[in-house]
């Protein structure tokens, strides 16, 4: 039964039945205008049929059946799978159109990461993508996702694809589904944070759930996502919904330094900013199609809460910094030293090539996990 139903045949073109109530009238010689008066139907609506302007409906299928003598119920199946193969041959149709969108996914990787399932032939492929982003046709992404057009119609340096930013983002949108969160609170999650930045100078395997943990009884789950080719993104905030936030971290750069400083900046939109918006942290610098200001905010923000901004001040004024002072100092203030070079080489008073040593870099391990 199985292989009877695997076998089934489908055929590539729908049999109109206008034309064969056009062949039963030439078997029987009977013309268009003297079905007309034995049915009761207009002659307009006749050619209707006939030309597949007009479906046969259960009342015009009795008034054949009488006027012909063939049986209502055949001129309902002919309809019903008329109806049926021409639906799904436009189906395949618009398919086939939308295969160039799916050329900007990122298909292989998301395979790779186990996202999507693999398929041979491209049309399914195309299903199966729909499937991941919870859509019917590739017209209801530009519905799910208007803003990503917006943030990426400036040029950058690197080729970005706004299609695949989005498999990402949907990505963590699926994850962050499956963390239970309690109803956002500002001032937990101002809390959260204090405690999280105690846990910078942790590995992976002891900072994630502790810092996942934290965020959830506060309302915002923290979802770590690898970053996918031509995305260009290495955190994303944005609302679920009015009591739950999502930060989506892609470890892009994979040092601590960089993590936790696009953690706190993501934490910094959340806690200044608005409920509506969607905040990608892209590694390009480019304009995203946000406000800037709220950009140079979240940016303040982390820095602020990562190292007192007084207490680096005073640091860098004394010049020559070596290994043991940046060590020193991060004792002093409570942070990983890794974190301590980034913020030195990002204020120009430490060279890019120095003390990086110092950062931790994370990687995934082949079950995506840090």
């Amino acid at each position: 039964m199985g292989d009877s139903v695997k076998n089934q045949y489908e055929p590539n073109y729908a049999i109109l039945p206008g034309e064969v109530l056009s062949n039963e009238l030439e078997l029987r010689d009977m013309s268009q205008q003297e079905l007309s008066k034995r049915t009761g139907l207009s002659a307009k609506h006749i050619v209707s049929i006939v030309k597949g302007k007009a479906p046969i409906t259960p009342e015009t299928a009795i008034k054949l059946e009488r006027a012909i003598g063939m049986p209502a119920n055949y001129w309902l199946n002919l309809e019903s799978n008329y109806q049926e193969i021409k639906a799904r041959l436009d189906e395949e149709e618009k398919l086939e159109a939308d295969l160039q969108w799916l050329k900007r996914i990122p298909v292989n990787e998301m395979v790779k990461f186990d996202w999507i399932k693999r398929h041979k032939d491209r049309t399914n492929q195309l299903r199966e993508v729909l499937r991941f982003f919870g859509i019917a046709s590739v017209g209801q992404w530009e519905d799910m996702w208007p803003r990503l057009n917006i943030a990426y119609r400036q040029s950058s340096r690197y080729k970005v694809y706004p299609e695949a930013v989005s498999a990402w983002l949907r990505k963590g949108e699926l994850d962050a589904a499956s963390i239970h969160c309690a109803p956002y609170n500002k001032q937990k999650f101002r809390q959260a944070l204090d405690e999280i930045r105690a846990l910078t100078d942790m590995t992976p395997d002891e900072f994630v759930s502790k810092m996942q943990a934290l965020c959830a009884e506060a309302g915002v789950a923290v979802v770590f996502v690898p970053s996918l080719p031509k995305t260009g993104v290495s955190g994303a905030t944005r609302w679920v919904h009015s009591n739950k936030a999502v930060i989506q971290l892609s470890l892009r750069y994979r040092s601590n330094d960089h993590l936790w400083f696009t953690f706190f900046h993501e934490a910094g939109h959340i806690l200044l900013h608005g409920k509506k918006d969607l905040f990608i942290e892209r590694t390009d610098k480019g304009s995203n199609g946000l406000n800037e200001e709220k950009e140079a905010e979240a940016n303040h923000f982390a820095q602020n809460e990562l190292i007192p901004p007084r207490a680096l001040e005073k640091f860098i004024q004394i010049g020559a910094l070596t290994k043991a002072d940046i060590c020193s100092f991060a004792k002093q203030v409570g942070i990983a030293p890794g974190i301590v070079v980034g913020q030195l080489q990002h204020r120009g008073a430490l060279d890019y090539q120095f003390c990086n040593d110092l950062k931790q870099f994370y990687k995934w391990d082949h079950e995506l996990r840090f």
